[in-house]
């Protein structure tokens, strides 16, 4: 089992690495400004939720073999920025359809189930996901306690969890500065073409640099 140090010290460092805006930061801001608090807080799931696969794979021993396949991780980046390109686009495409009777009651809104897979393939598409659990989670592992892969289960389920309350609150804010904005249909408008436009831009930053996680 995982010696309760070793979950602090790491969580401590994790804490540290998520509360630095990176790719998932910008992804939550950029759909809450276009979709409100509920599209943000559904995007963040979905992105969590993203992460098991990783967390299974370098478990399992798999995420190694992937993160030195450097054929497979741009395959990877390349459709994770492309896929935040096309939201991108289809939020500035449609960034009239969110305005409505009130911020967080528009016209048309994605299903949750949507909602939740499009932030799932963004998240299960960053490759620098894997490379971080491969490169960090080891360092945290007690090879006395044995169940290495059980350990490495729970340091992933530790940041999941960690990302997931910090992406909420990014999430929560970014709605609420929207929610301002929702007075003004016009206003509104821009702030959701606002959104598509930095998730482009992000998808661009990713295909390019291949920015941290």
């Amino acid at each position: 089992m995982l010696p309760a140090h070793h979950a602090g010290a790491f969580a401590l460092a994790a804490l540290a690495l998520v509360v630095v805006p990176g790719p998932s930061v910008l992804f939550v801001i950029g759909r809450s400004l276009s979709l409100g608090r509920v599209g943000g807080f559904l995007s963040v799931l979905g992105n969590a939720l993203g992460m098991v696969p990783a967390i299974v794979a370098v478990s399992l021993g798999i995420g190694a073999v992937v993160a030195q396949s450097l054929v497979a991780l741009t395959v990877v980046k390349v459709l994770g920025a492309a896929y935040l390109v096309f939201l991108g686009v289809q939020a500035i495409r449609h960034r009239h359809d969110h305005v409505g009777s009130g911020p967080e009651l528009p016209v048309s809104r994605p299903s949750a189930r949507r909602l939740v897979a499009e932030g799932f393939v963004v998240g299960v598409t960053n490759p620098k996901t894997i490379v971080f659990f491969v490169a960090v989670l080891p360092q945290f592992v007690s090879r006395d306690a044995g169940a290495i892969p059980l350990q490495l289960a729970l340091l992933g389920g530790i940041f999941c969890a960690i990302a997931l309350a910090c992406d909420s609150a990014w999430a929560l804010t970014a709605g609420t500065a929207r929610s301002w904005f929702a007075r003004d249909p016009r206003r509104l408008a821009r702030m959701g073409a606002g959104g598509g436009v930095m998730m482009i831009g992000l998808g661009g930053a990713l295909a390019v640099t291949g920015s941290k996680s």
